[in-house]
């Protein structure tokens, strides 16, 4: 048991009293144990999205003499994909009911399953079955999205927790392009996928192990189902889910997609295409937290708005770029679409908490009130749309499937995605920035007393 003054607990990593909004209190202890949390959080949830996006890059491995073709590769990705979205509602839930330590250890654990599993069936031979498996338990490396930034949100004051949110993420992100480059060095010196699963494995088993060594459980956090139920019937919700599903959706999906398609439609080998894949989404990952601290400036939704427009921009010189088969151009617009995708996914995420606040004042809450009511819906709907968001990479990837299946290229994919982006720029506007007709035409000037929040603001 560690003999930090946390004047707190009640048993082992257990912590019975926990104020961080207590200026004193977070000055004298709880900085520091809320900083030592998040530290080993940004290592677990980071192996976990390597593991996730494990098969983005197996597939690279996997030439001729698996008899598997590029529809068929996509199928394996999406399934991934799949299940790590789904995986994200329950695993929300299991940091109040297990604890944070406790479950990260188990989420740790649990990537073991897919990574030995994997290094098992790796060969030619292999049936398409026991490669989709192995696909789908990759997905549980998703789930440790959400309960760890559930389990972080609860460790920082409301002062602190977009760095502290916006660290865990991008931390976490940064797992894409990190196994990605892994994968580029193993290629590189003629290794096989059996190599990079032997780097991951004992990875793994160090993230479990710090996890249970210097993590800590906060025995005040509890589910509460009543918001989650309030929170499942609030249209904003699903709004913002729809939203997600075009930055975060697009992030993972072309996280998976990515290489994939450079070796189908450019003919890339797979050391080629390696050398090129993770640019995206390590950019992505980086830029997240400047598309936080611009929403924080100037409004999520005005900065999610013309995120959306970049974006469709960005997939038009796609679509041109295929058409054309130019692989410069086709890689220089794809790159800068995961960087407004990264981007899209600090403002979207940042609008979240702002729209609940929003409400709460709108319902004539004040002060504390409607603090409490905005953290209170914003923390049960972050794990449905964060599970909804992800599955738009499930779309990325069997829209994919679907046009190299039928047309032998992408270009029929990244048309869908261009007026997909064009129905989130119109919900964005509708929803969020077209200001009433009735404010419009009559002068209801706010008060002190009676504050009228717009959602351009959040």
């Amino acid at each position: 048991m560690r003999t930090e003054d946390v004047g707190t607990q009640q048993r082992k990593s257990w912590i019975v009293r926990w104020d961080p909004e207590d200026q004193e209190f977070w000055e004298r202890e709880g900085e520091r144990v809320a900083r030592r949390n998040l530290l080993f959080s940004v290592l677990s949830e980071h192996i976990g999205f390597s593991v996730w996006t494990l098969w983005s890059v197996m597939v690279l491995f996997m030439g001729p003499e698996y008899g598997i073709d590029a529809a068929g590769k996509f199928f394996l990705v999406s399934m991934a994909t799949l299940v790590g979205a789904v995986v994200r509602v329950p695993y929300t839930f299991a940091v109040a009911r297990f604890g944070g330590r406790n479950w990260t250890i188990v989420a740790a654990t649990l990537l073991l399953l897919p990574a030995i599993a994997a290094f098992v069936v790796m060969e030619p031979g292999t049936s398409y079955t026991a490669f989709m498996v192995c696909a789908l338990l990759t997905g549980v490396g998703g789930g440790n999205f959400a309960s760890s930034m559930t389990n972080i949100n609860s460790f920082f004051p409301l002062r602190k927790k977009g760095w502290a949110l916006g660290l865990n993420a991008g931390g976490g992100n940064i797992g894409v392009p990190v196994v990605q480059l892994v994968a580029l060095a193993v290629i590189g010196a003629s290794g096989g996928p059996r190599v990079l699963l032997g780097i991951y494995i004992p990875l793994i088993v160090v993230s479990a192990v710090c996890a249970a060594l210097f993590m800590d459980n906060i025995a005040s956090v509890k589910n509460d189902t009543g918001a989650a139920k309030e929170a499942v019937r609030d249209p904003h919700t699903w709004i913002m889910a729809f939203l997600y599903v075009g930055t975060f959706g697009s992030f993972i999906g072309y996280s998976f997609a990515f290489g994939l398609v450079l070796q189908t439609q450019f003919g890339r080998t797979p050391l080629e295409a390696a050398q090129i894949t993770f640019l995206g989404p390590l950019l992505g990952s980086l830029i997240r937290p400047v598309g936080g601290r611009l929403a924080d400036q100037y409004g999520g939704a005005r900065i999610t708005l013309w995120n959306f427009v970049g974006m469709a921009a960005a997939t038009g010189v796609v679509v041109v770029a295929s058409m054309r088969e130019s692989l410069a151009l086709f890689t220089g617009a794809f790159v800068v679409l995961f960087v407004l995708s990264g981007l899209g996914n600090g403002s979207t995420y940042k609008m979240i908490p702002g729209i609940f606040q929003a409400k709460a004042v709108r319902k004539g809450l004040t002060g504390e009130a409607a603090a409490a009511y905005g953290r209170r819906l914003s923390g049960a709907s972050m794990g449905l749309i964060g599970a909804v968001g992800a599955l738009g990479g499930l779309g990325i990837n069997l829209a994919f499937r679907q046009s190299f299946q039928t047309a032998g290229s992408g270009t029929g994919a990244f048309v869908a995605f261009l007026l997909c982006y064009a129905a989130c720029f119109a919900v964005t506007w509708a929803v969020y920035l077209r200001r009433p007709a009735a404010a419009r035409t009559q002068a209801t000037p706010a008060t002190a007393d009676e504050p009228r929040p717009t959602y351009a603001q959040v």
